[in-house]
C-alpha cells in the first residue's frame, strides 16, 4: 500500500487535535496503511484517529476527516 499524501501539497505528515484540548496534538504518518505516530507522547496521551477524526496536513492548510484522506479524495 502506498503512503497517504495530502491531496493539496503531497506532504505525508499529518496531525489530529484532541477534541477536549485543542493544544494537545498527535502527529502521524500513514506509510503502510497503518497510522504511525511520531513524537514523544505516551500511548495514553495520543489522539485516537478513526474514520471521522478531523485531521490536518502538517505543511499546508488542508484538513478533512481521516476517511476522506483514506479514500483518496
Amino acid at each position: 500500500m502506498k503512503p497517504m499524501k495530502c491531496p493539496d501539497c503531497g506532504a505525508q505528515d499529518f496531525y489530529a487535535k484532541d477534541p477536549e484540548d485543542q493544544f494537545n496534538i498527535s502527529e502521524f504518518t500513514v506509510q503502510t496503511g497503518k497510522i504511525e505516530y511520531r513524537g514523544e507522547l505516551e500511548e495514553s496521551e495520543l489522539v485516537e484517529v478513526v474514520e471521522e477524526t478531523e485531521i490536518f496536513c502538517d505543511r499546508c492548510a488542508w484538513h478533512d476527516t481521516f476517511k476522506t484522506l483514506k479514500n483518496g479524495r
